[in-house]
């Protein structure tokens, strides 16, 4: 059994380890990478925030979250305290209208509802590496997936989902380019590599010199496949396993105090604009 060392108290501030702070975005900027099926349903310069989680996370967020009475048996651990935060920020701002969409959320057709690396690369928070970005590429026909590098953390972070604040425009918000840190053909070559083809040893995530990178304990844990990570932390028996597939949790159906024409029918999508995400938090 994994064994999760607890923290002292469970925190009762918000943890600043999940949020990311001033990488907003306007939804405009999503929305002209995709063709016009799969724009997002807003206004362009509806004002949108990307959430990241940092290595700090998982001792300032997820430990003092399994301490407390929220974690239910059949969800992952980690979405459901992604979703616990997410959702405070609604409490704490409820002259807002807010709408939530977590990076595991799907249609009912498995169609991801938000394309979480395009949307990282486009609020300027973290580089999305593609085959296209390497010259004369020598993979041939094989598929190569993409992958985002933060400048402080290199791959040591999680993109966690989308904030969008309907009815808040920003047409005047300059656009922040993300930080080009893997610059070089060889490098990028080494990092598409170690991710599609060796991304269980984490050296991938390595590309970029982090500041911080994710303890053994967390590594351990996020090893575990996600359908036994409640077993492995004690918190159900092995014939209770959740299914890998998180179901959607309590803050994607926060409704605002007033209408809006938000639909979740066509989501953040683009066939070719963002490959599956990374196997590992």
């Amino acid at each position: 059994m994994l064994k999760i060392h607890p923290t002292p108290t469970p925190s009762t501030e918000w943890p600043t380890a999940v949020l990311e702070k001033n990488r907003e975005e306007e939804v405009a900027w999503y929305n002209a990478l995709l063709p016009p099926t799969f724009h997002l349903p807003l206004p362009g310069p509806t004002l949108a925030f990307l959430v990241l989680s940092t290595p700090a996370m998982f001792d300032r967020a997820l430990k003092p979250f399994l301490q407390s009475r929220h974690l239910q048996r059949l969800t992952d651990p980690v979405d459901q305290c992604v979703a616990y935060h997410l959702g405070r920020i609604r409490e704490n701002l409820p002259e807002l209208q807010i709408e939530v969409i977590a990076d595991y959320e799907v249609h009912p057709n498995r169609r991801p509802k938000i394309l979480a690396q395009t949307a990282a690369h486009v609020a300027g928070a973290a580089y999305y590496y593609q085959r296209k970005d390497v010259e004369a590429d020598p993979w041939g026909d094989q598929h190569i997936s993409g992958v985002c590098m933060h400048p402080r953390y290199g791959g040591w972070f999680a993109i966690r989902g989308v904030v969008l604040l309907p009815g808040i425009e920003v047409p005047g918000l300059p656009p922040t380019k993300p930080l080009d840190c893997v610059p070089t053909r060889a490098d990028r070559i080494t990092l598409l590599e170690g991710f599609n083809f060796h991304w269980r040893d984490w050296t991938y995530r390595d590309a970029v010199t982090p500041q911080e990178r994710y303890s053994e304990e967390q590594k351990a844990y996020f090893s575990t496949p996600p359908a036994q990570r409640l077993a492995a932390l004690g918190l159900a028996r092995p014939s209770e396993d959740p299914s890998s597939a998180s179901p959607e949790l309590p803050f994607t159906t926060l409704k605002p105090k007033k209408p809006h024409n938000v639909s979740r029918a066509r989501g953040w999508l683009s066939p070719s604009a963002s490959p599956p995400a990374s196997p590992g938090p």
